[in-house]
């Protein structure tokens, strides 16, 4: 017996209505392919791997787990943690390309297949196979056991429940309630001895992508849910249903809740930088050209917008330049103030130069607040 999915209430319904239109929204914009979708598209998925890993404790960069991403040495991460994201990056990245898959049928050997690619870099902990005995999750402050996985022997079992729902249960449910069970039942089995949080969370992106709403990483809700506030929320509600022990009753309708705010809050977040992309990149062309720049180098330019920093290699096999190219353009890009140099030889990098600071704070100044969906329906309804 599995956590079963819940009826919507009226305000669920609208809050969903908006998530799908959102989604249309982003699938119309994204049919048309602009010069900023693939560095979009890797910070995504890079903000996506640093949220899931931050709630386990694996904190990096957004520019080192781009450039782990990229078969590089990250500048600061420690060598366990850029394990840690490598191991994430391959799982999400096969969830990727079976998201596109013509036949596709979720089984039990891929749930232990992704567990593997995760965290195979630790055997003594048994990668891909159910956990031998019992399993707790532990408060990491106080050392109180909050959760107890179900016995060992019933492992197996449950996993096949949960694979033949997956397959054949619930499928006139919306996609991002079955999505949000989904993430709900794969972690309260725990079925292995390490990474149940993550691949509960990636189970949850792959079928919002075998729904074909839009791509994982413009779905995933992995990025707000490593936000240290929203994980403090995260655990309460996963603690709130089925309590400390394995108990498939009960009311889920709070998580379904909690996962649907998730996806409206990240959608209109990932809305806002699909619009923000175009806006910068055209005021970065005009400037760029005003300087007798190369145009190539906006590129170079939008990568140190959205992120702290652009390492000489990454703006070099962006634009598919020489080494030497690819240095001349940020010297030059140096030399009018866009970037400032940091550290030398394979240490160097590039940090925003005052201009690109100037242009930074003025986006950030426009930028609108996030809209709580569900404020806005206790408001319409009359609750508080």
């Amino acid at each position: 017996m599995l956590y079963a999915t819940p009826s919507l209430d009226p305000a669920d319904q609208a809050v969903l209505a908006e998530i799908e239109e959102m989604r249309r929204d982003l699938k119309y914009r994204l049919a048309e392919p602009h010069r900023w979708d693939g560095q979009l598209r890797r910070q995504l998925q890079a903000r996506a791997i640093q949220g899931s890993n931050s709630i386990e404790g694996y904190r990096a960069s957004v520019e080192d787990i781009e450039s782990i991403m990229a078969g590089e040495e990250p500048l600061e991460t420690s060598g366990a943690v850029a394990r840690e994201i490598a191991g994430y990056q391959q799982a999400l990245t096969y969830i990727q390309a079976l998201s596109r898959a013509r036949i596709f049928r979720f089984d039990v050997g891929l749930l232990h297949a992704l567990n593997f690619m995760m965290i195979g870099h630790h055997r003594d902990k048994t990668p891909g196979v159910v956990r031998p005995g019992g399993i707790y999750v532990r408060d990491s402050t106080t050392g109180e056991v909050v959760y107890e996985g179900p016995d060992a022997e019933l492992v197996p079992g449950l996993l096949d429940e949960l694979v033949r729902w997956l397959n054949e249960g619930d499928l006139d449910a919306p996609g991002y309630v079955r999505a949000a069970m989904a993430h709900l039942n794969l972690v309260k089995i725990h079925p292995w001895r390490d990474g149940n949080g993550r691949m509960s969370r990636a189970l949850q992106t792959l079928v919002l992508g075998r729904d074909q709403i839009t791509t994982p990483e413009f779905c995933s809700t992995e990025e707000w849910l490593g936000q240290p506030r929203v994980t403090i929320d995260y655990y309460d509600v996963l603690g709130e249903v089925g309590r400390r022990r394995w108990s498939p009753h009960g009311d889920t309708l709070s998580w379904v809740r909690f996962c649907l705010r998730a996806h409206h809050l990240q959608a209109q977040r990932v809305r806002q930088r699909l619009v923000e992309a175009g806006e910068i990149w055209v005021l970065l062309e005009k400037q760029v050209d005003a300087d007798g720049l190369n145009i190539r180098s906006v590129s170079a330019l939008y990568e140190v917008f959205v992120n702290r920093r652009l390492r000489r290699s990454r703006y070099q096999a962006e634009e598919g330049l020489s080494q030497g190219q690819a240095a001349r353009d940020l010297r030059d890009l140096a030399a009018k103030g866009w970037l400032r140099p940091y550290g030398e030889t394979k240490g160097r990098f590039y940090a925003p130069g005052p201009r690109m600071v100037e242009i930074k704070a003025d986006f950030a100044a426009r930028a609108t607040p996030l809209r709580d969906p569900y404020r806005d329906a206790d408001h319409a309804s009359g609750r508080e």
